[in-house]
């Protein structure tokens, strides 16, 4: 049985772009609607799980792992909450939340009880309690994010490194120089979350790959002041910045960078890889590469329903490429000679 991300290869297209053909949530060109309907139909594919003639004696709930922890982004937490009720709904399924600290104990009951047909699990760290657990369960269970090992387990999510590549190479194609990231806060990266190491690892890789001066802050707070101070500090010539982090922090960064005479982006050029936010709304909107909770949770809860009604359970690992969306925040530096820092 297809799923949305065998339509949407063979339509050319991202899993986003199908599901808003489908859907109609939003506009999209007539022809490329055309032909991913036209692809679906072919594929047989069908989103509503009510088409499929689900099975007898389930409880038609899906168990959603995602547990508030200290350092939880509130905004991000509850919009792939919702996402997933929401496409949890379009298959005719209810969600049942498990935001325990006790992430365990809520997937060992919904399993053991059959309470669910099958579990979501968001907010993954790299080295999640929750992947030995779902390795023995025989209640079907997808991962959106990417645990460090991933055998036996399927697994949706953006293509964060790719995100993190490209970032890099738009500034530097561009002329810039003197790269900084302002990652997530400590507290997040020290607990393990998987996608702002993942961010980390590729953004610093690219730079060294590139020859390219780089740094990387933590923000203490709830604004960029900190970060912007001390990039600053490390690069002097700082003329282009990558931000994977709260939405609170980006929304800050144009203002904070004012108080120090630097505009965006006639000084800085700024890009917004992998953020669950739109930028569209700041004072100086950013370039901007989505984290998109429909299409995350679109794809995992396909591949889900599928294994719930007995179709396919093989592990499997689904990437989805990151969209850029331009705001007109990277601009090209004139031509300089090298770096003599590098």
């Amino acid at each position: 049985m297809a799923t949305i991300a065998d339509v949407a290869q063979a339509a050319g297209v991202s899993i986003s772009t199908v599901s808003y053909a489908l859907s109609g949530k939003r506009s999209i060109k007539s022809d490329t609607r055309d032909r991913v309907l036209a692809v679906a139909s072919e594929l047989g594919y069908l989103p509503h799980a009510s088409a499929r003639m689900l099975a007898a004696h389930r409880s038609h709930i899906i168990a959603v792992s995602e547990p508030v922890h200290p350092d939880t982004d509130d905004a991000a937490h509850m919009a792939f909450a919702m996402q997933t009720t929401r496409v949890a709904r379009a298959h005719n399924y209810d969600t049942l939340l498990l935001v325990h600290d006790d992430a365990l104990e809520g997937m060992r009951r919904s399993a053991a009880t059959q309470l669910a047909d099958g579990i979501v699990v968001l907010d993954v760290d790299e080295d999640d309690a929750r992947v030995p657990l779902a390795r023995t369960l025989a209640c079907p269970t997808v991962f959106v994010g990417l645990p460090a090992d991933t055998e036996g387990l399927v697994c949706v999510d953006l293509d964060f490194e790719a995100a993190a590549r490209e970032a890099v190479d738009r500034l530097v194609d561009a002329g810039h120089r003197q790269i900084g990231l302002i990652s997530h806060r400590l507290e997040t990266i020290e607990r393990g979350s998987n996608f702002p190491r993942r961010v980390l690892r590729a953004f610093t890789e690219r730079c060294e790959e590139r020859g390219i001066r780089h740094a990387i802050t933590h923000p203490n707070g709830h604004t960029a002041d900190g970060s912007v101070r001390r990039l600053l500090e490390q690069l002097p010539g700082l003329d282009g910045i990558v931000l994977n982090t709260t939405a609170d922090v980006a929304s800050s960064l144009s203002a904070i960078l004012a108080t120090r005479g630097l505009e965006v982006p006639r000084d800085v050029s700024v890009i917004a890889a992998g953020v669950s936010f739109t930028t569209a709304r700041f004072a100086v909107p950013f370039d901007t590469m989505p984290l998109d909770a429909q299409a995350s949770c679109t794809a995992a809860m396909d591949l889900l329903v599928k294994a719930i009604d007995g179709g396919d359970r093989t592990p499997r690992i689904v990437l989805i490429p990151p969209t850029y969306i331009d705001h007109g925040s990277v601009i090209a530096r004139a031509a300089a000679d090298p770096d003599p820092g590098v």
